[in-house]
């Protein structure tokens, strides 16, 4: 998942610091790309790989040099972006988050609209360079961005900066969050809130799913009315959001906390010495536990932040085991003799929690580790953002392959822990990751941990079902919301 951020000048001001603090906030999301676009006179971008650095040490000379009252900024999971684009409709610069699964498709119809595509991108199309060009066949951004909704398979929130000022555009199911902030002098919009916290911005508006909104020095237009559907990822909550980030006014702290609780409170019997969390994402979760179980929460592996990122991010294999091998570092008087559950967030793979967090564990003299994920098993890849990935790499299907023989296509029975063909296969995850148990959450544990209705949130990577947003018509015309 793709972090974005954009900011206008109420008065015309250079925005650029407040651009690159913004933008630096989302480094959770991504490890591939950064870029900045700035519009003053003229556009002014910058992108740069952060694979093997911070976007603070890549960006910090250039935002000194880029000058402009508005702009838009992005941490990137895969693509290269912003895109300029010179069109027809004027030139504009995009941001976006999301994944795009039929994207050979789209390829193969702009080229039938000659339409030509420039950016290099290692899945072939680059999605930005695609949104960009798809928007661009219509008359209009707003109709644009509609037909563009209409032909893709999966979601995109974006940012589109013009001369007229920043469009912010969430996606029509709401996979992805975007948040619109304002302080005295500024505006700004963000996929996480946590960003606008230490900016000294006030939230003002959480978009709605295929919402449209123009931000300008004048204040905000509706250009396109949300839709009352909702399908926002659950696993921001889980996993990928920022502890301090709100989502439909949910903080994520609190709902790690309560999936902690619940997961206790499903171990009246299990008699332990010691609570931890693999961090950081695991904390919050082990805390929950540490305080419905009455157990101690302790720090038995220490995260070394400098310079290591979350080793689920990364495209490569290689490179998330070697993330996972240098950044966790065990306490070995905490571990040795100890009874220990281990709160994580999920287990995707698994082959992380093995051999870079169990195994260190054990080495260190740990005398039982309880494994205790804060959401059900992994069953499908995400189809909506850069998240799991392929299905074959999931702890479950390997644990279903292995006791079916085969790969199989109705794993439902395996989704349900009242099922022998669950335990099975929890049994066989535990033993391969080489724990005394492993229990994960129960799914209404934790759609109730997050406190939304369950039709509101996307499941699809443990149920499988996805919904589709409706087709809608072309929007009204805009409505201004608060002008200055």
């Amino acid at each position: 998942m793709s972090g974005l951020f954009g900011v206008v000048s109420k008065k015309g001001d250079n925005c650029t610091q407040t651009l690159f603090y913004g933008v630096d906030y989302h480094s959770h999301l991504g490890t591939e790309f950064g870029g900045m676009a700035v519009l003053g006179k003229d556009f002014k971008r910058q992108i740069h790989n952060i694979a093997q650095g911070q976007f603070k040490s890549k960006f910090f000379e250039d935002y000194h040099h880029m000058q402009g009252s508005k702009g838009i900024g992005v941490i990137s999971d895969s693509d290269e972006q912003p895109i300029y684009f010179n069109s027809k409709l004027g030139p504009f610069c995009l941001v976006t988050a999301g994944l795009i699964e039929n994207k050979e498709d789209l390829r193969s119809f702009c080229f039938k609209k000659n339409v030509s595509f420039c950016e290099v991108s290692p899945g072939g199309v680059n999605t930005t360079e695609l949104i960009g060009k798809l928007i661009s066949l219509e008359d209009n951004f707003i109709a644009g961005v509609e037909k563009m909704f209409d032909l893709i398979h999966g979601s995109c929130s974006f940012l589109l900066l013009n001369h007229e000022g920043i469009y912010a555009i969430r996606d029509r199911a709401g996979y992805t969050p975007l948040v619109i902030g304002e302080k005295e002098d500024q505006w700004a919009v963000a996929s996480e809130s946590s960003a606008l916290i230490n900016l000294g911005f006030e939230i003002k508006k959480y978009l709605e799913p295929g919402e449209i909104v123009l931000i300008t020095d004048k204040g905000l237009a509706v250009r396109k009315k949300g839709l009352d559907q909702k399908q926002i990822c659950s696993f921001l909550w889980i996993y990928t959001g920022f502890p301090a980030s709100y989502y439909e006014n949910i903080n994520v702290e609190v709902v790690r906390e309560r999936c902690g609780r619940a997961l206790a409170k499903k171990d009246k019997g299990l008699d332990v010495d010691v609570v931890a969390g693999v961090p950081d994402s695991g904390t919050a979760h082990a805390i929950g536990y540490a305080m419905e179980s009455k157990k101690p929460y302790r720090r038995p592996l220490i995260k070394y932040t400098p310079g290591y990122g979350r080793s689920y991010t990364p495209p490569s294999q290689e490179t998330r085991d070697l993330v996972a091998t240098m950044k966790l570092v065990p306490v070995c008087d905490i571990i040795k003799g100890h009874r220990i559950v281990v709160c994580e967030d999920s287990i995707v793979r698994g082959t992380q929690l093995k051999n870079y967090t169990v195994k260190k564990l054990w080495n260190a003299g740990a005398k039982e580790i309880h494994v205790r994920p804060a959401c059900p098993p992994l069953m499908f890849p995400c189809k909506f953002c850069l998240s799991t990935r392929s299905i074959h790499e999931l702890a479950a299907r390997k644990a279903i392959k292995a006791i079916e023989g085969r790969d199989i296509e109705d794993v439902r029975e395996y989704m349900d822990p009242s099922t022998q063909k669950h335990k099975k296969m929890v049994a066989w995850i535990a033993r391969d990751i080489e724990v005394t148990t492993l229990r994960f959450q129960d799914l209404e544990d934790m759609v109730k941990a997050i406190g939304l209705p369950r039709e509101k949130l996307c499941l699809y990577c443990w149920t499988g079902e996805c919904p589709q947003p409706k087709k809608i018509s072309m929007t009204k015309k805009a409505k201004p919301i608060k002008k200055k």
